[in-house]
């Protein structure tokens, strides 16, 4: 049975990524790409659906864990009766293929120590020839292979590759874990503690490039180094997580696959990585974003593969019993052939930001705006599947209409701003823009309870709002956004955190009720009560949300209230994205300052 999540730790080389768990087993890694399938699969399923671990024979007295300073280099420490080891576990920077180094080294005593390999290509449902040469071990079935070199001797057990072996005191064994294509030659050996010393050495100077000086240093590091993980490197694109079907309600069938882009992160991943000073990663995402909404507007989707691939088409793995039995387990996903109006507004507010943040302009940019602009102003008015991919009737959700007028607005801006088009396309913008604002504040507000809801007509709330006041569809002292702001902390807070939207017979997914505390709507609220110049209020709850991380600092999707643990898809960037942007945000907010004060240094994000 797989660990809770928050026990996993994350290794990767910005091509893909493993996730380690605190008893030492890699219980989930797809090579070698994010979105490829998976070798070890015991995440998903069981032990017979590939894993790799290495842990002390004896009882383990104290497991402590940590990511050396400013890297991705994964530190176990296990004590026992006999002595204590360290277990090291990264994955070098990628040069040509994917490749895990696990150290062990000896502090105090004598530790025994047992490791256990058994990889199932295809996402655990193939069983690998295996042969050895020595110390190397070599594994294969269709397009794919590994080699595992090793400085002990393995030998098969029951479908597995085991050894035994001891370290003393300042003594090391390595083992290195290599992919490559099973018709072509294995990559050659390389030296792991070399190796370390570079993997190290280059996970720091990155994480010195940042500019972010505010009071939450360290928890903002983490979550840009783990943003910098879910990069895909050869074309900038940030996966939302590292894993597929992990489940949003434990034994549910919210399991989904985000090992994908998501255009809702684009206008969120540019404000986090340019207020920290990465420039190079925000252009890079930038253009990632241009590149895959190349074509028709009618035709962009709310996700695209990390190379801008279209084609994400949906199946289940009926062999997996799913993350503790959370069926069915996904591939690819639905949802990216999906209308949500909101993406087009936050294409137009990524490219619109891009030019603020002083990037250069990027070819056809203005193109796309242009086509965007055309195709929403002529189809603002459908109902279209909102934010959540809900998997049921399309309505007129709130948020995507508040994002349509975001098109609209930051088309008129642009026009003011660099003088271009005539003063008939500009009236006839500002036109449209008040059309959609005084429809959005007529059809979607409820005047009787002093809120805006989930979408026109409906009683139901919805997270999502929290976002008016931060796109500046109306100012945050507005009555409207001020009652809004109150109506989710009663309805939808449970237990200190922010629900997307309760999810009962009457809201509008078309999936059976149940599911967490979505996080990243709760760093929304924080941000929210900071405009409203509620500081110490949004401190507390920010603060709340801090102690929810993993003792590594990485966040899920959601938290569930009930068993007080992580759940969903893991680490997620979206939640990391929302930490940082409000870790911004309050860190100019004085405690006790002035509203005024408040709502400029978290507009400012």
């Amino acid at each position: 049975m797989a660990l809770p999540i928050e026990q996993y730790g994350l290794i990767g080389d910005t091509h893909t990524a493993a996730l380690v768990g605190s008893d030492g087993s890699i219980d989930w890694l797809c090579v070698p790409r994010f979105d490829s399938p998976a070798c070890f699969a015991s995440l998903l399923g069981t032990k017979e659906n590939g894993f790799w671990d290495l842990a002390p024979t004896g009882e383990v007295r104290s497991t402590h864990r940590r990511y050396r300073p400013g890297s991705l280099v994964l530190e176990t420490t296990f004590e026992t009766a006999a002595g204590s080891a360290r277990m090291i576990d990264f994955m070098p920077i990628r040069r040509n293929h994917p490749r895990i180094v696990r150290v062990v080294e000896g502090i105090q005593g004598t530790v025994t120590m047992r490791t256990r390999f058994a990889s199932r290509f295809d996402y655990g449902h193939t069983r690998p020839w295996a042969r050895r040469d020595g110390t190397v071990l070599h594994v294969a079935a269709g397009p794919d292979a590994l080699i595992l070199r090793s400085d002990v001797q393995m030998h098969k057990r029951e479908e597995r590759h085991v050894a035994e072996f001891s370290v003393g005191a300042d003594e090391r064994v390595s083992f290195v874990l290599g992919w490559h294509r099973s018709f072509e030659e294995p990559p050659p050996p390389i030296d792991p503690i070399v190796e370390l010393a570079e993997t190290e050495t280059w996970w720091r100077e990155w994480s010195r490039r940042s500019t972010y000086s505010g009071g939450w240093a360290d928890e903002v590091e983490r979550s840009l180094i783990t943003l910098k993980a879910l990069t895909y490197e050869p074309t900038g694109g940030i996966v939302a997580a590292a894993t597929t079907s992990l489940p949003e309600f434990l034994g549910g069938v919210r399991n989904w696959d985000y090992r994908y882009c998501w255009l809702r992160d684009a206008s969120l991943s540019l404000d986090a990585l340019m207020a920290a000073g990465y420039v190079e990663e925000a252009v890079s995402w930038r253009d990632w974003v241009l590149r895959a909404v190349a074509g028709e507007p009618e035709d962009i989707q709310i996700m695209y593969g990390i190379r801008g691939e279209r084609r994400l088409d949906e199946y289940e793995l009926g062999w997996l019993r799913g993350y503790e039995r959370s069926r069915p387990v996904r591939i690819g996903n639905a949802a990216s052939g999906q209308l949500q109006l909101d993406v087009y507004g936050e294409v137009i507010d990524a490219l619109y930001k891009a030019r603020h943040l002083g990037m250069a302009p990027a070819r056809h940019a203005h193109r796309i705006q242009q086509r965007i602009i055309e195709w929403l102003a002529a189809n603002w008015q459908q109902p279209d599947d909102g934010l959540w991919e809900v998997r049921g009737p399309r309505r007129h959700f709130v948020h995507s209409k508040v994002m349509a007028w975001v098109v609209v607005d930051r088309a008129v801006r642009m026009l003011q701003e660099t003088g271009r088009g005539d003063e008939d396309e500009a009236k006839a913008l500002g036109a449209l823009r008040d059309a959609i604002h005084e429809e959005v504040c007529r059809e979607g507000y409820d005047a009787e309870r002093n809120t805006f809801t989930q979408y026109y007509g409906s009683t139901q709330l919805d997270a999502s709002l929290l976002l008016i006041p931060q796109v500046g569809f109306l100012p945050p002292d507005d009555p409207r956004v001020v009652g809004t702001v109150d109506a989710i902390q009663r309805e939808l807070v449970r237990d200190g955190f922010v629900m997307r939207y309760i999810p009962d017979e009457d809201a509008a997914d078309g999936l059976p009720p149940g599911e967490g505390a979505f996080l990243a709507c709760s760093f929304w609220l924080a941000q929210d009560l900071a405009m409203l110049g509620r500081v110490d209020e949004a401190r507390e709850l920010f603060e709340r949300l801090l102690a929810l991380r993993t003792d590594l600092g990485l966040y899920a999707e959601e938290y569930d209230q009930a068993n007080q643990r992580l759940i969903g898809n893991f680490p997620q960037a979206f939640t990391h994205l929302a930490l940082i942007s409000t870790a911004i945000a309050l860190s100019d907010a004085k405690a006790g300052g002035t509203e005024a004060d408040a709502r400029e240094a978290a507009a400012t994000t």
